[in-house]
């Protein structure tokens, strides 16, 4: 087994805690205080989801529908508030979540079958 794969094993619940606030955070955080960084707003969020859905997808795939369902949840979540915190909510946004977590979930089962 590699050495990302015993990594990703082993820390998959603390890997998606992380990454579950880092986004968190930075979807709340006013608007006038994000930095400006390369890319579409889009482009992050679809970065952002395939990066969370991984580990877990990765560890422990037989929960990946229960996993993937939740953090999309979620992300609805936090699109509906992002008003209330001076940013803007874009059902796109969860579009580009949904897109995210498919190729997470593609990732995990294609370095699963490679790893075998």
């Amino acid at each position: 087994m590699s050495y990302l794969a015993f990594i990703v094993r082993r820390y998959w619940l603390w890997l998606t805690a992380f990454l579950w606030l880092l986004i968190t955070a930075s979807s709340l955080w006013p608007a006038e205080l994000l930095p400006q960084v390369p890319g579409t707003d889009k482009t992050h969020h679809f970065i952002a989801y395939t990066a969370l859905v991984f580990p877990v997808a990765f560890a422990r795939p037989r929960q990946w529908l229960l996993v993937f369902l939740l953090l999309l949840a979620w992300g609805g979540v936090i699109e509906l508030i992002q008003p209330y915190v001076n940013r803007w909510g874009e059902w796109l946004d969860l579009a580009a979540n949904a897109a995210g977590a498919c190729l997470g979930l593609l990732l995990a089962e294609v370095l699963r079958r490679l790893i075998k």
